[in-house]
């Protein structure tokens, strides 16, 4: 079993920290030999991502922890997307007036030309 730690940039800018006691990466050979542990440490809070020939395809994890399968960390953890590189790049906001009553595939479909 090995841990990590690394840093996240949300949009806004803000760094989360992940720390290495809390997501760490285990194989399948080492989930089967020591489930016992693991499972108390998914019970204590944290998160175990289960590898297969060091792709991660599985998660474990404490009931009801409040976090969406769907969380930034959780889809840079599996690979799913990349951390931004430059966390200090600012994203310039885009405002858009729309005629009331218009629905947004319609708004999509005159932006694209269709």
């Amino acid at each position: 079993m090995y841990t990590y730690v690394h840093t996240l940039f949300l949009v806004t800018g803000a760094a989360h920290q992940m720390s290495s006691a809390a997501a760490s990466h285990v194989g399948t050979r080492e989930l089967r030999a020591n489930l016992a542990s693991h499972l108390r440490t998914a019970a204590a809070g944290h998160t175990i991502f289960i590898t297969v020939d060091g792709q991660v395809v599985a998660q474990l994890g404490p009931v009801g922890s409040g976090g969406h399968p769907d969380s930034i960390e959780a889809l840079i953890a599996t690979g799913l997307v990349v951390a931004p590189r430059r966390p200090d790049r600012k994203i310039e906001e885009m405002a858009f007036e729309l005629p009331a009553g218009l629905s947004s595939d319609r708004a999509l479909r005159e932006i694209r030309g269709r």
